[in-house]
């Protein structure tokens, strides 16, 4: 028995495909395949049964699977703890991050964060709030960035990234004759919202109220998932829409000439990590917040007057 057929157990119990699993260990199926015998050899345990599709994980495997998980956990920390004892930011991080924010720190803050710290693993997935909040309990991922504060979170660890400003996208003659707007002024019912279950869907609903959009034809039936696709959908067929801050930095010029600011108090969105449990890979957590949050502490608008705006909660 050795370190790499626990892998091996583990991946294909979470994939239940031994090709998909073999595909994320980055060996060859028969390799993967004969290591799993071999170990079911030689502890005279049947883990997977193979007639099945999906491949099942036995009763006895689901015990030695969860065994395997751990004794994977101990090396990890231990690595950890060696890696903090040489001075070396080392190790593996699954994060999910929410659509809306990936876009504009990934390529970025993020990508700059691993050139900077080589022998860091992240393994990053857009996932919606709730989805995080889901796989940070079943163990999937060890950090969420999502917009704060959020209920179901509430369970969790947070660290505080930071404050983004809250922007409209807008085709018409909104704020034209004024360069800020309230909210009465926006025709509700020409508002290009994201998917359900996208908090910043939820923000825009709590900063108005919002009707059936009248610019959509009427034989369409479509809700956006990214912020792209609204930016898209505005340019083309008109109407409004609400962008973060961030996002306004990827417009062209002609673009940014459609962003319009809320008048004071600003609407902002507050953006945490959270997580389940301070652990071995607390230390990558600590270097990544703190290296994206001060890279992005000159870049907002709420960092130069924080008075001067309101939070806008996600849910």
């Amino acid at each position: 028995m050795n370190i790499q057929q626990l892998e091996y157990l583990i991946a294909v119990d979470k994939y239940k495909h031994f090709g998909n699993a073999a595909q994320a260990c980055f060996i060859t199926q028969p390799t993967l395949s004969a290591m799993i015998q071999k170990f079911e050899d030689e502890m005279d345990v049947k883990i997977f049964d193979r007639t099945t599709h999906p491949i099942r994980t036995t009763d006895v495997g689901v015990q030695i699977i969860v065994e395997a998980k751990r004794v994977i956990d101990a090396i990890n920390e231990l690595k950890s703890k060696a890696n903090l004892l040489n001075n070396v930011l080392a190790g593996k991080l699954n994060l999910g991050i929410l659509p809306t924010i990936s876009g504009f720190i990934l390529p970025t803050e993020i990508f700059d964060f691993l050139k900077n710290n080589p022998k860091i693993e992240l393994n990053v997935k857009e996932m919606t709030t709730d989805n995080i909040i889901k796989a940070l309990k079943t163990g999937e991922l060890d950090a969420g960035i999502i917009s704060t504060p959020y209920t179901a979170a509430n369970e969790f660890y947070h660290d505080f990234l930071f404050n983004e400003e809250l922007m409209l996208y807008a085709a018409d003659e909104t704020g034209k004759k004024d360069s800020f707007v309230v909210p009465e002024d926006i025709d509700v019912q020409k508002v290009w919202l994201l998917e359900e279950g996208n908090c910043l869907r939820t923000q825009f609903e709590n900063i108005c109220e919002l009707k059936e959009n009248t610019v959509k034809p009427k034989n369409l039936e479509f809700v956006a998932s990214n912020i792209s696709t609204l930016v898209q959908l505005v340019d083309k067929l008109g109407g409004i829409s609400i962008l973060p801050e961030l996002a306004v930095e990827q417009l062209t010029d002609q673009q940014k000439e459609k962003v319009k600011r809320f008048r004071m108090p600003f609407p902002y969105r507050e953006i945490s990590v959270i997580y389940y449990k301070p652990t071995y890979k607390q230390k990558i957590l600590d270097e990544l917040i703190k290296f994206i949050a001060d890279s992005l502490k000159d870049k907002l608008n709420f960092n130069q007057n924080p008075e001067e705006y309101v939070s806008v909660k996600p849910q």
